[in-house]
């Protein structure tokens, strides 16, 4: 230590000096410098530098039950399983004494008491024993503490006037205090002052199901408990452990107040609502790596896409149940009875079920949450209910649409138990809002259980999963070519590599051409040629298995011939050489790129490769027209407050005879679309003035 500062202002000079002098006297210095700078630790409070110098302590004798410490290790759930295993695993192989006591006054004093000669020691185990000592009262005298009628504190200095009598010798307290760590680790029974009392509430209690906290506790928190846990009980403390990492800035920077990059928590949770706020913090990123904190995407992808998808679904399933009555305690239809499209959603439940147990019970509260995500949004917003409108707001209140309301209010209560423990005020909002005097007063007062194993049917979510995932690749070719989804087109081509992948196919073909408006589609084998692939590796997941042999094997990938893609796509494997390494190359490792052929448009994700066909008819033109027609009418009914059920009379104007011919063929279309007794065109210019494909058009719509 060069210098020291004490709490008046007065310095004093370290050692450092007087060594070196001693050192140049015995002639066994080669060089000295004062001004060499290096790294010294020093208190956090006074700036000082700590001293560092060996003291006695009490220890616990940890190595006498490590392989007990990494058998119980083996029972629990790590979550990332790499620190169980590694950091954790490896401290534990290699476990120390524990240093126990500490050269302080406050904290929990130590509970031996040694005999004045040095000879003998012992512990004090309860207050009952601690009684039987005698108090030194300030004359110096002696009195059992029992007798004494003085208020016993545990904590220093009034234990440390305690002393034992005992085969004539005294003894007196060792002056340390208890490591504070050990009092962590003694939490779960010190919280119910087992085992003097709650025996049965502590039994029940241990081991914890988990527990969470930084990944500095690896060798902090985790490790007592472990530790304790083990000597006392022979057991685990916990059955799952969740590791935090650090909250970090948008820029991947930690968090500090004198860079000015902290976020204020409840500021956050004040304009987001705390649902949003620990939805975003769960669905983001595992706890246990660092997480970029990014304010937009808590308003974009938690609020405006998830929350809003939910709530959206729920809105209209209230106003059409409210036109029609519907209360949710009509007589049960049958799931068997209820059309294909009801049995593939409440299957797909069914399965997310089963996915969002498995990963909480494995403590992976992310894959689980994003589970819930994506079902809300892709497969009950984006397709069950956008498939399904006709049926909800159709004027026959027959079987198939109280099947619809069934079917709708099942999967909104099912997701909403599991949004419930990350987000349990929306969760209970709109549970309040779906339930029936028969269902639990709360939505946090209901189980949350794995799906029903009689209700999933595998190969009917095979089949809808391969219609959605050509809708999306059609779709995307349409944002390339820059048409509309209203624009009807000729059809698509669907290359398959087996007789059952056209069955699959053909069984949802007609959601297929629905939702992509196309008019058919022709399936051709894989090894015609037709669609060409080629293939690029996947930098993100190959740089793990080549390492040096990247480059090179990147270059033989794109080489990969069709049948190489097609074996990948069929779930085989491609070795690939590079020197004298061999690696098995599968459908992971590479991406998979589609050539546009003449007059196509190509898209491929995985094993499915879609070419739509991008040539237009007059026909399909005028399809088009009226479709973007129908929508200008409906947009007009909403802004005019129109009820869903209310009809009209349509009254347009153009000078365009090409648009006016479009229309007229298909009149009867337009009139069912938009509840229109009457399309009518005028000879003078009408309504509000709409641009459709280029034309202008004024469109006039009045209530009937």
């Amino acid at each position: 230590i060069k210098q020291y500062t004490y709490s008046d202002g007065s310095t004093e000079d370290g050692a450092d000096k007087d060594i070196i002098i001693a050192l140049k006297k015995a002639g066994k210095i080669l060089k000295s410098s004062m001004d060499y700078l290096h790294n010294y630790p020093h208190c956090w409070r006074t700036g000082n530098p700590v001293m560092y110098y060996a003291r006695e302590s009490w220890f616990i004798s940890s190595p006498k039950y490590r392989e007990e410490m990494i058998a119980n290790n083996a029972t629990i759930t790590w979550q990332p399983e790499e620190i169980g295993t590694g950091r954790f695993g490896n401290w534990l192989d290699d476990v120390k004494e524990w240093s126990l006591s500490r050269d302080r006054f406050w904290g929990t004093p130590l509970p031996l008491w040694v005999s004045e000669d040095g000879t003998d020691v012992f512990a004090v185990g309860s207050i009952e024993e601690l009684m039987d000592g005698m108090i030194e009262m300030p004359g110096g005298s002696r009195v059992p503490l029992g007798a004494s009628g003085v208020e016993v504190d545990l904590h220093r200095p009034f234990v440390d006037g305690i002393v034992f009598e005992k085969n004539g010798k005294t003894y007196r307290r060792v002056s340390e205090v208890i490591d504070v760590w050990f009092d962590s680790g003694a939490m779960p029974f010190a919280q119910f002052h087992y085992p003097f009392e709650n025996k049965s509430l502590f039994e029940k209690s241990f081991p914890a199901d988990f527990i969470a906290e930084g990944i500095d506790q690896t060798r902090g928190w985790f490790y007592t408990l472990h530790n304790i846990g083990t000597a006392v009980f022979g057991s685990p403390a916990y059955k799952g452990v969740v590791v935090n990492e650090l909250v970090l800035d948008k820029n991947g920077q930690k968090m500090s107040k004198s860079k000015l990059n902290t976020v204020d928590p409840f500021a956050m949770m004040q304009k987001y609502g705390a649902d949003a706020v620990r939805w975003y913090f769960t669905a983001s990123n595992p706890p246990w790596k660092p997480t970029r904190f990014n304010e937009d995407d808590i308003a974009t992808t938690v609020i405006a896409d998830l929350f809003r998808s939910l709530t959206n679904t729920y809105a209209f399933f209230a106003l059409y149940a409210n036109i029609d009555g519907f209360t949710g305690e009509e007589a049960q239809i049958p799931v068997a009875e209820r059309p294909e499209i009801d049995r593939w959603i409440l299957s797909a439940l069914q399965s997310l079920r089963n996915e969002y147990c498995a990963n909480m019970d494995a403590y992976d509260i992310t894959r689980a949450a994003r589970a819930v995500q994506d079902y809300i949004r892709n497969d009950v917003s984006n397709w069950y209910v956008r498939r399904n409108r006709r049926r909800f707001w159709k004027g026959e209140n027959d079987a198939d649409k109280i099947a619809a309301y069934q079917t709708l209010r099942e999967v909104m209560m099912s997701v909403l138990q599991l949004m419930a423990p990350v987000a349990p005020f929306l969760a209970e909002e709109l549970w309040q809002r779906l339930r029936t005097e028969s269902d639990a007063v709360s939505i946090h007062l209901t189980d949350i259980l794995p799906g029903d194993a009689g209700m999933i049917d595998t190969d009917l979510e095979r089949r809808m999963h391969t219609a959605q995932v050509i809708v999306f690749l059609a779709r995307s070719l349409r944002e390339k070519s820059k048409i509309k989804t209203r624009q009807p087109l000729r059809r698509i081509l669907v290359p398959v590599m087996n007789p059952q992948e056209r069955r699959d196919i053909q069984a949802v073909e007609a959601i297929i051409c629905e939702e992509l408006n196309v008019k058919g589609i022709e399936y051709v084998g894989d090894d015609t040629g037709i669609v060409r692939r080629s293939a690029k590796a996947n930098f993100k997941v190959m740089g793990k298995k080549a390492g040096k042999d990247m480059k090179q094997a990147a270059d033989i990938i794109r080489t990969f011939s069709n049948d190489d893609i097609r074996t990948l796509q069929q779930g085989g494997s491609v070795p690939l050489t590079v020197g004298e390494n061999t690696y098995l190359i599968i459908l992971d490792d590479v991406e998979l790129l589609s050539e546009d052929i003449e007059g196509w448009l190509v898209a491929s994700e995985g094993g499915t490769t879609v070419a739509l066909d991008t040539e237009l008819t007059p026909e399909l033109i005028a399809e088009g027209t009226a479709r973007e027609f129908v929508n200008r009418v409906q947009n007009i009914r909403k802004s005019n407050g129109f009820d869903v059920t209310d009809r009209v009379t349509i009254t347009y104007h153009t000078t365009d005879e090409a648009f006016a011919t479009a229309l007229g063929t298909m009149a009867d279309y337009v009139c069912a679309e938009t509840l229109a007794l009457a399309l009518n065109r005028s000879p003078q210019p009408t309504g509000e003035e709409q641009d459709i494909n280029d034309v202008a058009v004024g469109v006039a719509v009045e209530k009937v």
